[in-house]
């Protein structure tokens, strides 16, 4: 009877102010600003921006890079991160001047938003530079494709077979499980991932026990695709990147064998997603239509959408979205804020007993403030069993008792909350069991219960209950709760 749920667990995020300290921080921005502002009038550029070799030495020198084999590769990849950024701007040379013809360059605007902008600004400009460098990173090698060049510079990929769409979805996709992975159910995951784990994870089928020779040899070559690629990726900040120890390459096809238990795995590669990586990830799951929630998300909207949104969050999780929920109601006061919460929790249906429950946890965050609002619900057939649990929580006085009808209502309504949430089996067949046996002769009267999860809730406790003939109780009652709605 669970509720829709998103389809990711909520992340929390750093602030804005520090995502872009790290944006800024991250290594190839920062080369990328120090090329834009050494760049001057005399910089002179290709038809497609590039800076032109003769000053890639200098750009490598002022780079720190002189004396580095790949100082010329790390200034041309900063260089063109700077252009397809915004940090420069590029005159096209004229096409009638020849094809070895050249432009220039001038700065652009974004390089002063930069220290002048907001961290939303930096942030913007930052992502900008996460697609390029996630098209770079799902680009073939040069050696892939030079003998497929044109004499016009077209490149026939129909030849390479290499699908680009097909490519940026597979590194999506893998990016995808380790946001996952990172947000496990367990808590945020501090460690780095294994490379092979990853790879693993979109190669090897769930239902799959031992992995055959074929899913292994597909894990290795995923593992070296995956190598290549975050060697590419880590440089804009998005992950910490261990490579494969490259000693453990095979001469043939340069593929790691998957580690034997006993061998050192960090040997094969570790990854892990920075804070900036997760904030990017996420940006890029949302602009393609998946629901990837926040905590802080649901701040500023109303009770309503706070008790469906935290429906299925883990439990810190949601104390920590009701909480920051609260704060933004300051000004309105905890007794109005208690008011709104217990008006959304109202309702018959199938969301509505998760709703009162999670409304039960947010107003244990309010506090005695609260107690006016709490009082004004006793009466109610819905609310009055919650209330009053809220009330003699705090050893409030002049609690009236409750009335039987209220009693098993609740403990129908609870059971209810708790099998939507699908929390841990023991827990439940606890809660089931202690609730069940709290009142003789419970199944005589829980069958008449006035509420629509009345036979879902008995049915679940004949499954549930250990006591073998205490389930047969149950689902008898079951079948007179389900006799008594069709009638």
């Amino acid at each position: 009877m669970s509720a829709e749920r998103p389809s990711l667990p909520p992340v929390r995020l750093h602030t804005e102010a520090e995502l872009a300290r790290d944006a800024l921080a991250a290594p190839l921005l920062a080369r990328a600003v120090r090329l834009a502002r050494w760049a001057g009038p005399g910089t002179r550029v290709g038809a497609g921006g590039e800076l032109v070799e003769a000053h890639l030495p200098a750009a490598a020198e002022h780079l720190g890079f002189g004396d580095d084999e790949d100082g010329v590769a790390y200034a041309s990849e900063a260089w063109r991160l700077a252009v397809d950024t915004g940090l420069l701007d590029f005159e096209d040379p004229d096409a009638a001047e020849g094809e070895d013809a050249e432009g220039t360059v001038t700065v652009g605007e974004n390089l002063g938003l930069l220290t002048s902008g907001s961290p939303q600004d930096v942030l913007a400009i930052w992502l900008d530079g996460l697609d390029a460098v996630h098209a770079d990173a799902t680009a073939p090698a040069f050696d892939d494709f030079a003998d497929l060049v044109g004499e016009d510079g077209s490149v026939d990929f129909d030849a390479l077979d290499w699908d680009p769409e097909e490519e940026a979805d597979f590194l999506d996709g893998v990016l995808g499980n380790l946001y996952l992975l990172t947000l496990s159910e367990a808590g945020p995951l501090e460690g780095p991932v294994p490379l092979p784990a990853l790879a693993a994870s979109v190669v090897v089928p769930e239902d799959m026990g031992e992995p055959t020779d074929d899913v292994l040899e597909q894990v290795s070559e995923v593992m070296m695709r995956l190598d290549d690629q975050f060697r590419v990726l880590a440089p804009i900040g998005i992950v910490e990147y261990r490579p494969v120890d490259e000693a453990l390459l095979t001469e043939e096809g340069e593929e790691a064998t998957p580690p034997a238990d006993d061998e050192d795995v960090t040997r094969y590669g570790m990854v892990r997603l920075t804070p900036l990586g997760l904030y990017g990830i996420r940006e890029r799951m949302l602009e393609a239509g998946v629901d990837a929630p926040a905590v802080g998300d649901l701040a500023d909207k109303g009770a309503d959408v706070l008790l469906d949104g935290i429906a299925h969050y883990p439990e810190d999780a949601a104390r920590s979205e009701i909480g920051l929920w609260l704060g933004g109601r300051g000004a309105q006061g905890a007794e109005a804020a208690a008011a709104e919460l217990l008006g959304a929790a109202r309702g018959a249906d199938r969301r509505a007993p998760l709703r009162r429950l999670h409304c039960q946890q947010a107003l244990a965050l309010v506090g005695p403030e609260a107690e006016p609002a709490v009082r004004a619900v006793l009466d109610d057939p819905e609310l009055g069993g919650l209330a009053r649990v809220w009330l003699a929580e705090r050893g409030a006085a002049d609690v009236p008792a409750p009335p039987e009808s209220m009693i098993f209502w609740l403990a129908v309504d609870t059971i209810a909350a708790q099998l939507d949430a699908d929390g841990d089996l023991d827990e439940l067949q606890e809660l089931v069991e202690g609730l069940s046996g709290q009142h003789s002769g419970f199944f005589d009267q829980a069958w008449r219960v006035e509420h629509p999860a009345t036979a879902e809730v008995l049915e679940a406790v004949g499954r549930l209950h250990r006591d073998r003939v205490i389930a047969k109780d149950a689902r008898k009652a079951a079948f007179k709760a389900r006799s008594r709605t069709k009638s």
